[in-house]
């Protein structure tokens, strides 16, 4: 997947193939613009990179064999605890 600056250098580059050189400030002007609109767009939809999203699916992962683990323990006493009230 494309990241924002790949997207923004493939419109800057094409950008720059229409727009004629007498234009350029207009153009760069424009660049700017667009570039900090998409990037504003991007920061208000609190994305996360990769890497950040493997680390807390791995801190997913273990909590959830650390209450299923649990869970499992919990059973077993309440299983000798219903024996013992039986006796």
């Amino acid at each position: 997947m494309k990241g924002p600056q790949d997207f923004l250098a493939q419109l800057q580059s094409q950008v720059g193939q229409f727009v004629p050189d007498m234009a350029r400030a207009a153009r760069d002007d424009f660049e700017s613009h667009a570039r900090a609109t998409v990037m504003a767009v991007l920061s208000r939809l609190e994305l996360v990179t990769r890497e950040e999203f493997d680390a807390q699916q791995a801190v997913l992962m273990r909590t959830r064999e650390k209450v299923e683990a649990l869970e499992k323990q919990v059973a077993a006493l309440e299983q000798d605890r219903e024996r013992l009230d039986k006796s």
